[in-house]
């Protein structure tokens, strides 16, 4: 395996010489620059977002926090365990914008440690960067749905601003709706309207 560059003392590794689990990915701890997730035990680095992505992602989430039901919140930029293998397999964890989960999930992690599992993730959102194009649509648009992800919302930024809403449609995978633009209104998972254009 490739050695990385040593940004930071101790981290990462010098050379990774073998594929990873979750739990040893996790006890690599923080990058000092960009973040990492982890493809089949492989380290990925990506840089940092530029603002415009943070700031679609703060008022993103800010339209959110008072629309979900009480016992469902939102986090952003948070490690998810898809447990897609066995715990002592190279594993997957992906790092998505925004997850809409149970708050019982952010007090097991609080209380246990740990990262939050697919299983307690209901809606999982990625804003499209030029360079996560094909990784957002294609990429963990599979290994979301294949970590039984029930929702999959892809947020591109571009002009005009849009908003793919996927759903589990049993051994298909997702289901893609057609894209949206202007204001999202749904009832699946729960009843939320979103204003895009107010994202950037």
């Amino acid at each position: 395996m490739t050695a990385l560059p040593d940004h930071s003392p101790g981290w990462p590794p010098r050379e990774l010489d073998r594929l990873l689990t979750v739990a040893e990915y996790a006890e690599l701890g923080e990058p000092d620059f960009g973040y990492t997730e982890l493809v089949e035990g492989r380290l990925l680095m990506s840089p940092s977002p530029t603002p415009r992505h943070n700031i679609a992602s703060f008022e993103l989430a800010a339209q959110l926090k008072p629309q979900l039901p009480s016992d469902l919140t939102v986090v952003q930029d948070v490690d998810v365990d898809l447990g897609l293998v066995p715990a002592d397999a190279p594993g997957f964890s992906r790092r998505p914008d925004l997850v809409i989960v149970d708050r019982a999930a952010v007090d097991r992690v609080s209380n246990e440690g740990g990262m939050l599992r697919a299983a307690e993730v209901v809606v999982i959102i990625e804003i499209v960067s030029p360079s996560s194009h094909r990784i957002d649509y294609k990429h963990k648009h599979g290994e979301y749905a294949d970590a039984g992800i029930p929702h999959y919302w892809i947020i591109d930024l571009s002009e005009p601003v849009s908003l793919v809403a996927s759903h589990l449609a049993g051994e298909f995978g997702y289901q893609d709706a057609p894209a949206v633009t202007g204001t999202l209104t749904t009832s699946e998972p729960f009843d939320v309207r979103v204003e895009l254009n107010q994202l950037v």
